[in-house]
């Protein structure tokens, strides 16, 4: 399955929240040595209960926009 998501780094509290086709995901960590992506992986897979390694980001690496991939 793929998701379209949408990031806010630095935020007070991590947080998944389903908007219309898109998920906005809001992490703590800041946007620097992939510190957001990392936690953005740990939040989408206690949201949807599956292990860390069936989620990978597919595209949009350093964009807030990203598509994710759940195996």
């Amino acid at each position: 399955m793929r998701i379209s998501v949408k990031v806010k780094p630095s935020a007070r509290e991590t947080r998944v929240e389903k908007s219309g086709e898109e998920y906005l995901v809001s992490v703590r960590s800041p946007p620097v040595e992939g510190k957001a992506n990392a936690e953005l992986i740990e939040a989408l897979a206690k949201y949807f209960g599956v292990p860390k390694s069936r989620i990978r980001i597919v595209a949009g690496q350093k964009s807030r926009k990203k598509i994710v991939e759940i195996d």
